[in-house]
């Protein structure tokens, strides 16, 4: 398993080692060993997992607020995605940046979103699945949502037509308007 920087301090490329033969593949989703090794040190305590039937979709994009602020380690395990990591630190050299790669069933491919980020990702394919596991609870009350095309984001998704959004992420504020308690600390 292999942990590669990204432009943003506290997202990181997760790439497995694969191993395969004539009966098909294995590889490691988390090695808590691997990750302290890298510095990371996180304890995941609940698992998620969602669907997506339609291309375009677009979820996200989401956090919590602290205290409940989740850590997330993504991956597509059926389809592919761009996913989305933003800095909303405040005070952070990065903040308002964002970084997106693509994740897929065929790479393999993860991302380690630290707390203190929004989250999102648009489906590049029908029928996506995608997989995270967060370190702190689903606190519906502290759940928040920054607008997918905030214009001072300027993210790049690959959209053919409007995406498919929920309710929530319809009416969501930009950046400058979203409660946000993050504050940058270096790591």
């Amino acid at each position: 398993m292999k942990l590669t920087d990204t432009k943003l301090q506290g997202v990181w490329i997760v790439e497995p080692c694969v191993y395969g033969d004539h009966r098909g593949w294995f590889f490691e989703i988390y090695n808590q060993e691997v990750f302290e090794k890298m510095g990371v040190d996180v304890s995941f305590v609940q698992d998620n997992h969602s669907f997506s039937a339609q291309k375009g979709t677009i979820r996200g994009l989401h956090y919590q607020l602290n205290p409940m602020a989740q850590a997330k380690l993504v991956r597509c395990s059926k389809g592919a995605i761009f996913d989305v990591a933003i800095d909303i630190r405040r005070g952070s050299p990065t903040y308002g940046q964002w970084f997106g790669v693509e994740l897929n069933e065929e790479n393999k491919r993860q991302l380690f979103v630290s707390q203190g980020f929004a989250h999102g990702f648009q489906t590049l394919t029908e029928d996506v699945e995608v997989q995270y596991k967060v370190d702190q609870f689903w606190t519906p009350e502290l759940d928040r949502v920054i607008s997918w095309n905030d214009p001072t984001l300027n993210i790049t998704w690959d959209l053919e037509k409007e995406p498919t959004l929920s309710q929530k992420d319809q009416v969501a504020p930009l950046l400058v308007e979203a409660e946000n308690n993050f504050i940058y600390e270096e790591m």
